[in-house]
């Protein structure tokens, strides 16, 4: 679904991540991980358009990015950002139709169905009428999640879905995440270093290193925790020794 080769990542004039290579395959919770910094989410914004990549090719769902259109960009992939990034002013109901008012040619009945359907499948039907500010962290990160669903997407975006949540709130999310993939059989691509959440839902792991500017592992977590050789590796993994999933 997702395929890196010889990426430098960055910004213009800062390089953070040079020669990254590998690929994201289709129906996998795909988790991109490493400390602050190492260029977890720079990766991220390369994969969904929002900044060009530095060197190298970046093909996601067949299409060369560099060539892709906004309304190609827009059907393949749904982002959620790590605040929900919810429009305040508007309902939670309002926040998923966005997207379907935009881009799709539903009529305004068919539209309304659809955005109660996809609050339903996060169980949040009853929040439809609510305002971002009158639901919880965790409840605002499942609005954001229908929303990235609107367009039914080929791949989803999740930025540290867990960040600023209580630990029971972050499995019920996700609980939710491998629900919709086995639900759905979407690509999950997903920012995060919560190690709980990373045992729970990877099916691999793509690791970075600020100070190297590399990508230093790739596997499953089980894999990078007990085979890995690369000190930075075994550190990252086994602080807590978290055994979830393996």
């Amino acid at each position: 679904m997702i395929e890196l080769k010889n990426v430098d990542a960055g910004y213009p004039g800062a390089t953070i991540l040079k020669n990254v290579s590998f690929e994201i395959r289709k129906g996998e919770v795909f988790i991109l991980l490493g400390g602050s910094g190492c260029g977890k989410s720079t990766i991220m914004k390369h994969m969904i358009g929002l900044n060009p990549v530095l060197a190298g090719e970046l093909r996601v769902a067949g299409m060369e990015w560099s060539r892709a259109t906004r309304d190609s960009l827009c059907r393949k992939i749904g982002v959620m950002y790590q605040s929900g990034a919810l429009f305040g002013t508007m309902t939670c109901l309002e926040n998923v139709l966005l997207p379907l008012e935009e881009f799709s040619d539903l009529g305004r009945s068919a539209r309304r169905d659809k955005a109660m359907k996809l609050l339903s499948d996060v169980e949040l039907a009853d929040a439809a009428g609510k305002m971002p500010a009158e639901i919880s962290g965790g409840m605002r990160k499942r609005v954001a999640i229908a929303r990235a669903l609107a367009l039914d997407p080929e791949i989803l975006f999740l930025d540290e879905p867990s960040a600023g949540l209580d630990p029971i709130t972050s499995s019920a999310l996700d609980d939710l995440i491998l629900r919709l993939k086995k639900e759905t059989g979407k690509t999950f691509v997903v920012v995060s270093h919560e190690l709980p959440s990373i045992f729970k839902i990877a099916d691999r792991c793509a690791m970075f290193d600020k100070s190297r500017r590399a990508m230093v592992a790739l596997g499953s977590p089980g894999e990078l925790r007990d085979s890995s050789k690369d000190p930075f590796v075994v550190k990252f993994f086994n602080r807590g020794e978290v055994r979830h999933g393996v």
